[in-house]
């Protein structure tokens, strides 16, 4: 049986993806997106690849470096997974805590 009241929560992909973006609205380094999303270097080219993929990152270059940059379409997957979230925490009544990476991203509470 789950213990959704562990402190140790599991994070699903859809909610690293949208860690993801989050931290990458502004434009960030692939070091800063692995660290602020507590993401192993594999993890992090696995979602870099399928987010770059379907269009929801794009590449910069500055310089030699790489910048990584939340597109519009990745704007609206946050709006969407926020949505989500919202839908299903409004029986709660609760003010949902907000995580790392900005205002965008909610924990959903479990029964």
């Amino acid at each position: 049986m789950i213990n959704w009241d562990s402190p140790r929560k599991r994070r699903d992909r859809l909610y690293i993806i949208a860690e993801m973006l989050d931290i990458a609205k502004e434009g960030a380094l692939k070091t800063q997106i692995m660290y602020k999303g507590n993401l192993s270097f594999s993890q992090l080219n696995i979602y870099l690849k399928l987010l770059l993929d379907t269009n929801l990152l794009e590449t910069m270059q500055k310089g030699r470096k790489t910048i990584y940059r939340t597109t519009e379409k990745g704007l609206e997957y946050m709006q969407s997974y926020k949505a989500v979230l919202e839908t299903l925490n409004e029986d709660t009544g609760e003010n949902l805590p907000r995580i790392k990476g900005g205002p965008t991203i909610y924990w959903v509470k479990r029964p």
